[in-house]
C-alpha cells in the first residue's frame, strides 16, 4: 500500500451530534420509532412490499449505542436506522464483519495493491486516460501520518528500478489484457455476446519454461494464455439465472435456466475472441489461437526472440499515440511520466459537505450507476452521506479513543492534487464501519473499491495500537441471495451475525446453510466452526469478482429516500414473523418492558411510570415491539421519543 496518510478529524468541523466528550460523557441517544415498513427491493427487483424492515429516526445517537445496534443487525443511512425483518423480507441481509488482525489478503487483493504501486511509480501498463496535475511529485512516496505519529503506509519503491528488464513481460501481459478487453467490447457491440454484463477483467498469464516441457509437442512456442472465455461464460450464466422474464431475453429462448446455447460456451467464446483480436490487428509478432476455451498466444518464430520483437512492436504503437500535451498522457511507462512518482494522499476528516466531493459523487452516480440526473441532488447527497446523528467523541489520550476520535468521517483519496475517491465510514468503539464509496470513473482501472477496503482494514490494524477495543471491520450487509453482494465474503476470515441470537458465526459454516435457504438461524450451527464444512473462502470465491465499488453498500442507497418506504398501517401493531419466532428472547424481555426509557413532554421517564397516562393507552404494543428489535439493554439506555 502506498500514500501519504493524514488526519484532520480532530480539528475540522463535523456534521450531526450534540457534542460530547470522551469517556462517559458521550451524549444520549434519542430515536423516533417508524415501526415496520415495506418497500420494493433493489436486489431482486421484486414488487412493492416484498422488502420488510423496521425503521427508526435518530435525533442523536451515541457511538456506543450504534455499536450495539450494529451487533443486533441495524444499519444507518444518514439519520435513518433500519433493520431487515429477516424471516419476512425477500432478501435477508446478514451483518458481516472481519477481525482486522486475522485478515488474509487473496491473490487478487494483493494484485490490486501492486497495481496501485505501479501506477504511482508511472510503470502501470493501461490505456486509461486522465488529467494530470501540473505538479507531478518526483520524490519518493512516503507517509506522514499525523493521526498517530508514525508511518501508516508502506514506502513505495519503483518496480522498474528493482527489476529492470524483468518487468517487461509483466507490462506486456497487461497490454494483452487490455487488448482482450477491447475485443470483448467489440463482440458485445456486434451482439455476439449479451450486453449489460458484469464483465470480468481479463487476466493473462505467462507460460514458464517448466510448464512448456510438460506440454504436448507443437506447443513449445506457447508464451501466454488467458481463461477469459470461461469467465465470460460464467458471467453470462449468472446473468441468465437472474433474468426473471426469459421471454424478453433473446439469449434465453427455451433453454433451461442453467444451460448455455452452444455459441456462448467457453470454447466458442474463445474462438470469437481470437478472431476479433486478429481482425483488430493490435498484436503483431504473436499467433493467437483458441484451444478448448483458453485464449493462447504463440511466438511465430521458432525462438522466443520473436516474442520480444512482438512486444516492442505493440508497445511502440502506444508511444506513437502519445500527445504532446503534458497534462494529458496515456497511463503507461512512457517518456512523459518516466521517473516521476505520483503522490497519493489519504485524508481522514469528519463528515462535512464539500462541493468537490459532491461533484465527484454526482459523476460517479451518473456514470457508474446510471442514475437519473434529477435524482442526484445536493440535498439527497447531504441526507444520505453527510448528515449524521452520531455524537462525535474527541480523542482522549487514555487509550479508549483513537487519535481521530469516534464518529462519522469521510476518507478522501487524492492523487497529485486530484480527488479520486471518497469513503464514507463510521469509527466506533469496536470497529470501522464502511458505509459507502464513490470514485472517479476515469480511475476505474485501479479497482478503488477493493483498494479502499484494504486501506480501511489496514487503518483498523494500525489504530488498534492506540485503542485496543478497535478490532473489527464491518462491511455492511452480506446478501447471499444477491450475487452482486457476495464479493464481501472475499475479505476473509469473515463472520455473519445470527439473526435470532445475535451471535457471530464463521462464514465457512454459514455458506453451505445459505446455499440451501435464504433465512437461517446461524447460531444453531455455530459449534461446527471447529470443523469447517468448506475449504478457505479464497478457494471458493473467484479471483475475478466484479469490482465491489459498484455495489458497495447498495443497501444504503435503497433507503436514501425515506419515501421509498411505505408504512404498513395494517401491520404496524402486529408482531412480524421474526418477532413471533423469537420466543426465547421475547419471554425474557417482555418482563422488563416497564424499564423502557421514554421521552415525553421534555422529560425522561420509564414506561412503567407512564402506564395509564391519558392518550397513551395504546402505547404498550408499540413499546413491546420496539424493545424486541433493539433489545432490552438498549431500550433502557436509548430515549424512545414520543415528541
Amino acid at each position: 500500500m502506498a500514500g501519504n496518510y493524514r488526519n484532520e478529524a480532530s480539528s475540522s468541523g463535523g456534521g450531526g451530534g450534540n457534542g460530547g466528550g470522551g469517556g462517559g460523557g458521550r451524549g444520549e441517544t434519542v430515536v423516533v420509532d417508524y415501526g415496520r415498513r415495506r418497500s420494493s427491493c433493489g436486489y431482486c427487483r421484486s414488487p412493492i412490499g416484498s422488502s420488510v424492515s423496521h425503521g427508526l429516526w435518530a435525533q442523536s445517537l451515541t457511538v456506543d449505542d450504534y455499536q450495539d445496534l450494529l451487533d443486533r443487525g441495524w444499519r444507518r443511512s444518514g439519520s435513518f436506522l433500519y433493520k431487515p425483518d429477516m424471516s419476512s423480507t425477500c432478501c435477508p441481509s446478514y451483518t458481516i464483519r472481519l477481525k482486522a488482525a486475522d485478515f488474509s489478503p487473496s491473490k487478487e487483493q494483493n494484485r490490486v495493491c501492486r497495481r496501485m504501486e505501479r501506477f504511482l511509480d508511472g510503470t502501470l501498463n493501461t490505456g486509461a486516460k486522465y488529467e494530470l496535475s501540473e505538479d507531478l511529485s518526483t520524490s519518493k512516496v512516503t507517509c506522514d501520518c499525523e493521526c498517530h505519529g508514525r508511518s501508516s503506509l508502506a514506502t513505495v519503491e519503483p518496480s522498474v528500478g528493482k527489476e529492470g528488464d524483468k518487468n517487461e513481460p509483466e507490462q506486456f501481459m497487461y497490454y494483452l489484457s487490455d487488448a482482450i478487453d477491447k475485443a470483448v467490447h467489440t463482440c458485445i457491440e456486434s451482439e455476439m455476446f449479451p450486453a449489460n454484463l458484469q464483465l470480468p477483467k481479463a487476466s493473462v498469464k505467462g507460460v514458464s519454461p517448466t510448464k512448456k516441457k510438460k506440454l504436448v509437442k507443437g506447443l513449445e512456442n506457447l508464451l501466454y494464455t488467458s481463461n477469459i472465455a470461461f469467465q465470460l461464460a460464467a458471467a453470462i450464466k449468472r446473468a441468465r439465472s437472474e433474468e426473471k422474464d426469459e421471454k424478453q431475453s433473446k439469449f434465453s429462448g427455451n433453454l433451461a435456466k442453467d444451460q448455455l446455447p452452444s455459441e456462448l460456451l467457453p470454447q466458442t467464446i474463445g474462438e470469437k475472441l481470437a478472431q476479433s483480436l486478429s481482425e483488430m490487428g493490435e498484436i503483431s509478432g504473436l499467433l493467437i489461437q483458441a484451444c478448448d476455451g483458453h485464449l493462447n498466444f504463440y511466438s511465430i518464430a521458432e525462438h522466443t526472440s520473436a516474442d520480444k520483437a512482438g512486444q516492442e512492436k505493440c508497445l511502440s504503437k502506444e508511444s506513437s499515440a502519445r500527445s504532446g500535451n503534458k497534462r494529458r498522457c496515456l497511463v503507461r511507462c512512457c517518456s512523459c511520466c518516466a521517473g516521476k512518482r505520483r503522490k497519493l494522499e489519504i485524508l481522514l476528516k469528519r463528515s462535512t459537505f464539500e462541493p468537490e466531493e459532491f461533484e465527484l459523487y454526482r459523476r460517479y452516480q451518473l456514470k457508474v450507476h446510471n442514475d437519473n440526473p434529477d435524482h442526484v441532488t445536493e440535498s439527497a447527497y447531504r441526507r444520505f452521506l453527510v448528515d449524521t446523528p452520531l455524537v462525535f467523541v474527541p480523542p482522549s489520550g487514555d487509550g479508549l479513543v483513537p487519535p481521530c476520535g469516534f464518529g462519522s468521517f469521510h476518507q478522501t483519496y487524492v492523487i497529485d492534487g486530484r480527488l479520486v475517491a471518497v469513503g464514507v465510514v463510521d469509527i466506533l468503539p469496536k470497529c470501522l464501519s464502511s458505509k459507502y464509496l464513490f470514485w472517479d470513473p476515469d480511475f476505474a482501472f485501479l479497482s478503488l473499491g477493493k483498494y479502499s477496503a484494504l486501506q480501511e482494514i489496514s487503518w483498523v490494524k494500525e489504530n488498534r495500537v492506540h485503542c485496543p477495543s478497535l478490532q473489527y471491520y464491518y462491511l455492511g450487509y452480506y446478501i447471499h441471495s444477491c450475487s452482486k453482494m457476495r464479493y464481501k465474503a472475499a475479505y476473509h476470515p469473515s463472520e455473519l451475525l445470527c439473526p435470532l441470537r445475535y451471535q457471530w458465526v464463521p462464514f465457512n459454516v454459514a455458506k453451505p446453510l445459505l446455499d440451501r435457504s435464504k433465512y437461517v438461524v446461524l447460531s444453531d450451527y455455530k459449534d461446527q466452526d471447529e470443523k469447517p464444512l468448506l475449504p478457505p473462502v479464497s478457494d471458493c470465491i473467484s479471483e475475478h469478482q466484479p469490482d465491489e465499488s459498484e455495489h458497495k453498500d447498495l443497501n444504503d442507497l435503497l433507503v436514501e429516500d425515506e419515501g421509498m418506504f411505505d408504512l404498513d398501517d395494517e401491520e404496524s401493531d402486529v408482531e412480524s414473523e421474526s418477532e413471533s419466532f423469537n420466543v426465547e428472547l421475547s419471554e425474557t424481555e417482555d418482563k422488563n418492558i416497564g424499564n423502557t426509557l421514554i421521552g415525553f413532554q421534555g422529560s425522561r421517564l420509564r414506561y412503567k411510570d407512564l402506564q395509564g397516562t391519558f392518550g397513551l393507552r395504546n402505547l404498550e404494543a408499540q413499546v413491546r415491539r420496539y424493545m424486541r428489535v433493539v433489545g432490552r439493554e438498549l431500550s433502557e439506555r436509548m430515549v424512545y421519543s414520543l415528541e
